[in-house]
C-alpha cells in the first residue's frame, strides 16, 4: 500500500519518540544524537561499493561517481589473488561480477569449494595471480535490478587496493575496507590482515586519526588488527547468525548477543565503531513495514562505539514497504525508486555516525537537509 506523506511523517515521529527523540521529525533529541552531531560534524557518508546504484561495484568508475556525489568514504571489500595480492570484489566468487566465464581461456579455473560453510561453484579470485585478474573486465552484479548499470559492462578493471588508496588520496576522501572471509583465507595460506596492514603502513595510514575505517563480520581478525595497527576498526553485524570465526570456533555467541549492552561493551574492547543491519536498528514486520526503533544506536554510544548502518539502496525491492512507491503491477515496480529520502532522514535523526549507501548522491542531500534543519531550528 502507498502511504500519503502524512502517515509516513507520522511514522517518522511514532520512531524517533520511541528512540526517545521526541516526536518532532525536524530535530533529533539531546539523548540519542550522535558522536558527530554533539561535535558539530555531520555524520559521515559511505560510497558502498562505491556509487553501485549507477557503475558496476568495485570499479574505479564507481568509486570516481561515488566521490563526485560527495562521499566522505569509499569502501572495496578485500579479497586475495593467488600471489597474495588485496583487490576489490564484493566476494572472492567473481562469476557474476565479472566476465570470467566468457573468457575461455579460463574454463578449466572453473570449480566448486566450501567458503564459510556455504557450497559455492564458480570462479574465484584465489585461483588468479593479480595479473590474470586485470585481464578480466567487471560487469554489473544486478542486472535485472540494475539494467542500466549493464551499459558499464567490460567498461573497468578488478582494482587492487593501493588504486582504491591513490584514487581516495587523490580525491581526499577516506578509505572503509572490509576484509572479506577472514577465516578462509587463512586456510589456504592467503591471511588478509598482513597484506592490509602493509599496505596502510607504505601509505602512512596508520594513525586513529587517519581517513580509515577497517570492518569485518569477523571478530578474531579485528582483534588481531587492534594489536596491529591504530587505525579506527568497526565491527560488523548481522540481523541473524553469528560471525563465522565463532562457527568455526564453535563459540555459541550470535550477532545478537553481540548487540546486548554486555556485547556492546565487549565489542568496545578491540573496536571503535559497529556497523549493523539497518534491521536491527528500525526492524520491520512480517509484512515488510517499520516499526518501532531498538535502543542500539543509544546502548553502542553508552559503550563507546560509532554506528555506521547498511545498507541504503534506493529501489523498491530494497526499501521497507510502506515506503515503496510506484504501481506494484507494474513489471518494473521492484526497480523504480520509492522514497528512501525518508528512510535515511529516519536514520540521521535517529543519531547514527554514518550510513553506508548505494546511492551516496541522496544520502548527502538528505543529509543536508536534516542538518540544516537541525541548525535553523536551534537558531530559534
Amino acid at each position: 500500500m502507498r502511504l500519503s506523506r502524512q502517515t509516513i511523517g507520522a511514522l517518522l515521529g511514532a520512531g524517533l519518540a520511541a528512540a526517545g527523540l521526541g516526536a518532532s521529525p525536524a530535530v533529533a533529541g539531546e539523548r540519542q544524537q550522535s558522536r558527530a552531531a554533539q561535535a558539530g560534524r555531520e555524520p559521515i557518508v559511505i560510497g558502498h561499493r562505491g556509487a553501485s546504484a549507477y557503475r558496476p561495484e568495485h570499479t574505479l568508475g564507481a568509486y570516481r561517481l561515488a566521490i563526485d556525489m560527495g562521499a566522505d568514504y569509499i569502501e572495496p571489500d578485500l579479497v586475495s589473488t593467488k600471489d597474495g595480492q588485496l583487490v576489490a570484489r564484493h566476494e572472492n566468487l567473481i562469476t557474476d561480477t565479472t566476465d570470467v566465464a566468457q573468457r575461455l581461456e579460463f574454463a578449466d579455473r572453473r570449480t566448486t569449494k566450501v567458503i564459510d560453510g556455504v557450497t559455492l561453484t564458480g570462479w574465484f579470485t584465489e585461483d588468479f595471480t593479480l595479473a590474470e585478474l586485470k585481464t578480466l573486465r567487471a560487469v554489473e552484479r544486478l542486472p535485472a535490478r540494475r539494467p542500466a548499470n549493464t551499459a558499464f559492462n567490460g567498461l573497468y578493471q578488478v582494482p587492487t587496493l593501493q588504486e582504491v588508496i591513490d584514487l581516495a588520496r587523490r580525491e581526499r576522501v577516506g578509505i572503509y575496507p572490509e576484509t572479506k572471509h577472514p577465516t578462509y583465507f587463512d586456510s589456504i595460506g592467503l591471511s588478509l590482515e598482513e597484506p592490509l596492514v602493509a599496505t596502510l603502513r607504505a601509505n602512512d595510514l596508520t594513525r586513529r586519526r587517519s581517513p580509515v575505517f577497517v570492518q569485518s563480520f569477523e571478530v578474531g581478525n579485528l582483534e588481531d588488527l587492534d594489536e596491529m595497527i591504530d587505525v579506527r576498526l568497526v565491527q560488523l553485524t548481522s540481523a541473524t547468525g553469528r560471525p563465522y570465526d565463532f562457527t568455526a570456533s564453535g563459540d555459541p555467541r550470535t550477532y545478537a548477543d553481540m548487540t546486548t549492552r554486555r556485547g556492546l561493551r565487549e565489542v568496545a574492547r578491540y573496536a571503535d565503531g559497529l556497523g549493523p543491519d539497518k534491521n536491527q536498528i528500525v526492524p520491520r514486520d512480517g509484512e515488510g513495514r517499520l516499526t518501532q526503533p531498538t535502543s542500539l544506536v543509544l546502548d553502542a554510544h553508552r559503550a563507546g562505539l560509532v554506528v555506521h548502518p547498511y545498507t541504503f539502496r534506493p529501489e523498491n525491492e530494497f526499501l521497507p514497504t510502506d515506503l515503496r512507491e510506484g504501481d506494484p503491477a507494474h513489471p518494473l515496480y521492484l526497480n523504480a525508486r520509492g522514497n528512501q529520502p525518508r528512510e535515511l532522514a529516519l536514520f540521521y535523526r535517529l543519531g547514527v555516525d554514518g550510513v553506508f549507501a548505494d546511492n551516496p548522491d541522496t544520502a548527502v542531500a538528505v543529509r543536508h537537509k536534516v542538518f540544516r534543519f537541525r541548525v535553523r531550528d536551534a537558531r530559534r
